[in-house]
């Protein structure tokens, strides 16, 4: 079967997309399979591992939303997934390389959202930010210490996937639009669901480009990126919906990411804040695989990979335990 993966895509991948079989290989080498592609078997191992599964409960912009279907961080990552494999297919790119960096491009991403990464930034003397923590765990914190030993192409993808970093493959600059175009648009539908934004408020100018609905707007994102990028060595948009990008993301800068992060930014700083002080006080009350880290690498280095860790839930619950007084406590 993986021959006939080969095969396909020796035939049909364009001259830009990264062949499986032409993968640079793992950090650490390791018996191949017989079946699966490497870069499938890095989506299969992210897919599985317990740092996918806690991004259900890590919170996307509103933190415990009043109702069922606002995103979390892991809709939010089977969205990036799906736009990026919709782009990777019409370039003719390495789809499963880029379903692979989607899946994992936000592993690493704290509590509360993009406030828990501003807190940590704040607090740790090493510095944090979300993608280079999303390498740091499927590199060192996955499997108890051990890693997913994952390919370098999904590997740098994951690293380089922010708009200021440039991967080195078309599919991680497929994955790193599609990360753009899912956030944006989704929090535009979570934002006037939570009643922060009427749709009437949006930049006329922008929607006029893109159109007035989520779909409209990822359809004509994707077939503008078509248009632009197909055949070519590189995977953009036109200056034209570039623009009018952009004037999207300023606008829920200005309107709703700010005013989202007001409603949370005191509670996760306290709580953060004061979990971070309590283990880099109390390392011997870290969990095992930190508690090393605290010795190779720093008490810092090993209580913010403790905290980013967490869900929101878990989170607050270490914090009630340490902290809120208890029926009959003394």
């Amino acid at each position: 079967m993986k021959e006939k993966t080969y095969e396909r895509e020796a035939a049909y991948l364009s001259p830009y997309a990264k062949r499986s079989e032409e993968s640079a290989g793992r950090q650490r080498e390791e018996a191949p399979c017989s079946m699966r592609t490497d870069f499938q078997r890095d989506r299969d191992r992210i897919i599985y591992s317990k740092s996918f599964l806690r991004l259900k409960n890590k919170t996307q912009v509103f933190f415990a939303p009043d109702g069922d279907h606002y995103m979390s961080r892991l809709t939010h990552t089977l969205d990036v997934s799906q736009i990026a494999r919709s782009l990777a297919r019409c370039l003719s790119l390495n789809e499963d390389l880029a379903e692979a960096i989607a899946l994992g491009h936000d592993l690493g991403h704290t509590p509360f959202g993009h406030v828990g990464e501003r807190v940590l930034s704040n607090l740790a003397p090493c510095g944090f930010r979300h993608n280079e923590q999303s390498l740091r765990v499927v590199d060192k914190l996955e499997k108890d210490g051990r890693g997913l030993n994952l390919t370098l192409e999904v590997r740098d993808g994951i690293l380089n996937h922010p708009k200021s970093r440039k991967p080195a493959t078309l599919e991680g600059a497929a994955v790193s639009l599609a990360d753009r175009i899912a956030y944006i648009n989704h929090d535009i539908e979570d934002a006037v669901r939570a009643k922060l934004l009427d749709e009437r408020d949006l930049p006329k100018r922008a929607i006029k480009v893109f159109g007035k609905d989520t779909s409209q707007r990822i359809n004509t994102a994707i077939l503008d990126i078509y248009a632009e990028s197909n055949g070519k060595p590189f995977v953009r948009m036109s200056e034209e919906k570039r623009e009018a990008l952009d004037e999207l993301r300023t606008f829920m800068f200005e309107h709703v990411y700010e005013r989202a992060n007001k409603l949370i930014q005191e509670s996760a700083e306290r709580m953060l804040g004061e979990l971070y002080g309590y283990f880099t006080r109390r390392r011997e009350e870290l969990p095992r695989l930190y508690q090393n880290i605290a010795e190779t690498e720093g008490v810092d280095r090993a209580v913010c990979d403790y905290l980013s860790s967490m869900t929101d839930k878990y989170a607050i619950n270490i914090f009630r335990k340490l902290y809120v007084p208890r029926e009959g406590s003394v």
